[in-house]
């Protein structure tokens, strides 16, 4: 299992967003770090075909990005995600299935596993709108993970959550990359240090830093500061 990115480049007109990213993931969890512009959303949306690249090729077990069998093996979760504020977390399982092809057994059997595994089981015929953020989250990650994806993407998915739902969320991340590729992105240091198996950093829509991450987690946040001049957040 391997999601190959070559020199990928994405201009609008006279700005660069991203600017000849070369990456070679393999299945475990990837930390994508980076302050607000830094071209990480460009990035992941290219992953899903949402955007098409300016320059370069994105392939994964040597299946173009553009292909309807590589996003059959694809789970995303935006920073924006939309959902039905009417629905109950079931229906909007269900829904969401029979949008991925899912057959109305399959889709119950599927929704039941997800809704348990994200711990959202009692809470599956309540109404969207009564759900925390953290819940709502929660509901996301499971839709993404509906046809059992090979490749997850997630952007931004522990922004605005309470440390106690971040720790949850970060728990049920770990267990995902063990069986997938899973690209977090983030710009909350601590994120990345609990879980992530290798930790990448964006600036300016280039790739400025690729590997594992050996020091201590005050030297990650220290590098990150000095980069992005932000102030970290803590979990």
């Amino acid at each position: 299992m391997e999601l190959v990115i070559d020199r990928v480049s994405k201009q609008y007109k006279n700005k660069i967003a991203v600017d000849r990213v070369s990456l070679h993931l393999q299945k475990g969890v990837y930390g994508l770090l980076g302050a607000n512009g830094a071209g990480k959303t460009t990035l992941m949306r290219m992953l899903c075909g949402i955007l098409k690249p300016t320059g370069g090729t994105i392939v994964f077990d040597g299946m173009d990005v553009e292909t309807e069998e590589y996003r059959s093996r694809l789970g995303y979760l935006p920073q924006d995600f939309g959902y039905y504020p009417d629905f109950t977390g079931w229906d909007f399982l269900l829904y969401m299935a029979a949008l991925k092809g899912l057959n109305r057994a399959q889709a119950k059997e599927k929704a039941k596993e997800l809704l348990e595994l994200v711990a959202l089981e009692d809470a599956a015929k309540k109404k969207i709108k009564t759900y925390s953020g953290g819940m709502k989250q929660r509901l996301g990650i499971a839709q993404a993970l509906l046809n059992e994806p090979d490749l997850l993407i997630l952007d931004e998915p522990t922004a605005g959550l309470d440390p106690k739902e971040r720790v949850r969320f970060r728990n049920l991340i770990a267990k995902l990359g063990k069986d997938s590729i899973v690209l977090l992105s983030t710009h909350i240091v601590s994120d990345v240090e609990h879980i992530a198996d290798s930790v990448l950093m964006m600036k300016d829509g280039q790739l400025i830093y690729e590997g594992k991450w050996d020091g201590s987690r005050e030297d990650l946040e220290d590098f990150y500061l000095k980069q992005f001049g932000e102030e970290k957040e803590d979990d």
